[in-house]
């Protein structure tokens, strides 16, 4: 009898201590960076939902992951037509949409959200999906300047949430920031690094502080780069010529700055500033406020710091 209890003991021991393995994902936000999630989770064999609001919204979402995969495939079986049609074929077999996020979650293993970046609305989302899906089930935001553990927050699954910070564009940038709450498990985070491993990025560390590790470097430098303008001491094309050709970085603070979107780096910076106003590095810039609020908000308005034709 002994040996049976001991049996037996093992026997649960061993399958608490059983990795989670992600197979089934469910990604909600078909915009830029969700359909880049989706795009490569499927191209590394795994099966995804992809959901958002309207079927016009993930029909253009659908048309850009298959364009997309043209341009990867072109590039990865250049002379082999044959293997880039079956490559794009089998990825997009991965791929189903939804426009109802609670009727999809019930058999999927991780729910990747990749929303606007609002609080009120990430946890009205969390929250309805926390009653769905099922208790082993594992959440993560693709938040890049949010609380994860305030969004954790919204659940009943603290232990079951963690961050996922993809870059853009996602099929082509490596890294993937893994955030850690106070509340995260060990063997849920390990299952985010796993799945980070499995698509083929390689992930780092991150505590849930403002801006993890990237964003806390990048914006604080890019705000210190207005600031330099702001008072005089050197014209945004020096600045942006000064680093690239001193410190070897492939665009200027400027350029990033167009490129990223004024708009989302002043969303970014007022929220750390809330969080900590008494922090020189979070304080905000009259000339980026004012490029905001006329509506110059970089590359994808035609106009920021400079002009786009």
């Amino acid at each position: 009898m002994a040996f049976v209890t001991h049996q037996i003991v093992r026997t649960m021991s061993s399958v608490s201590a059983k990795k989670l393995l992600v197979q089934h994902v469910t990604v909600i936000g078909g915009g830029l960076m969700g359909s880049g999630i989706a795009q490569t989770a499927a191209a590394t064999g795994h099966s995804v939902v992809l959901v958002d609001q309207t079927e016009d919204i993930l029909a253009k979402s659908v048309k850009g992951i298959e364009d997309s995969l043209k341009r990867v495939a072109k590039k990865k079986f250049a002379d082999k037509p044959e293997a880039a049609a079956d490559f794009i074929k089998k990825t997009m077999s991965n791929i189903k949409t939804s426009t109802d996020p609670a009727s999809v979650v019930h058999s999927t293993d991780l729910v990747i959200e990749a929303i606007i970046e609002n609080m009120q609305a990430k946890h009205e989302l969390f929250k309805t999906l926390d009653t769905f899906a099922p208790e082993q089930t594992i959440f993560a935001s693709n938040t890049s300047s949010l609380s994860v553990t305030e969004i954790a927050n919204s659940t009943t699954r603290q232990d079951r949430f963690g961050g996922l910070h993809f870059f853009n564009p996602v099929p082509v940038m490596k890294l993937v920031e893994v955030v850690q709450t106070p509340m995260t498990s060990r063997k849920t985070f390990d299952a985010l690094i796993d799945f980070s491993r499995a698509m083929g990025k390689q992930p780092v560390s991150c505590k849930d502080t403002p801006g993890f590790i990237v964003n806390r470097l990048l914006v604080p430098y890019m705000m210190e780069a207005i600031r330099l303008h702001e008072q005089g001491h050197g014209s945004k094309e020096d600045i942006d010529v000064a680093m690239k050709l001193g410190a070897g970085y492939p665009m200027g603070p400027f350029e990033l700055l167009d490129y990223v979107g004024l708009d989302t780096t002043k969303f970014i910076i007022d929220g750390w500033h809330e969080l900590e106003p008494n922090n020189p590095l979070f304080a905000p810039s009259e000339v980026l406020n004012k490029l905001v609020e006329s509506g110059k908000l970089g590359k994808k308005t035609g106009e920021g710091f400079y002009k786009y034709s």
